[in-house]
């Protein structure tokens, strides 16, 4: 049951890799793989080793990390061609060239 849950934390995790970006590419994939494993080993130990809490770990884990792996990753670098102010009041690039 346990390379169940951790074969299918691991398609969902591949399922991501056909992202566009290179800031998709790196952080989202790396925090989702690294999020569904995470989640797989947690949901198991929570469930007392049952498969189903090990997927419904990895899969939550999976899109944490990969929300997480992308909300942290650099934007690519460039030259900024124009700035705007975000909510905070912080300038920021909204435009590369």
């Amino acid at each position: 049951m346990r390379h169940l849950a951790v074969a299918l934390a691991f398609v969902a995790a591949v399922s991501m890799s056909a992202c566009q970006t290179p800031q998709q590419q790196t952080g989202t994939l790396a925090g989702g793989a690294i999020g569904a494993g995470t989640g797989a080993l947690i949901g198991s130990a929570v469930s007392g080793g049952s498969a189903g809490g090990a997927i419904a770990g990895g899969v939550i884990g999976a899109g944490t990390g990969a929300l997480i792996g992308n909300a942290v990753t650099a934007p690519p670098p460039g030259r900024c061609a124009q700035w705007g102010y975000d909510n905070n009041g912080n300038r920021v690039c909204t435009a590369l060239y």
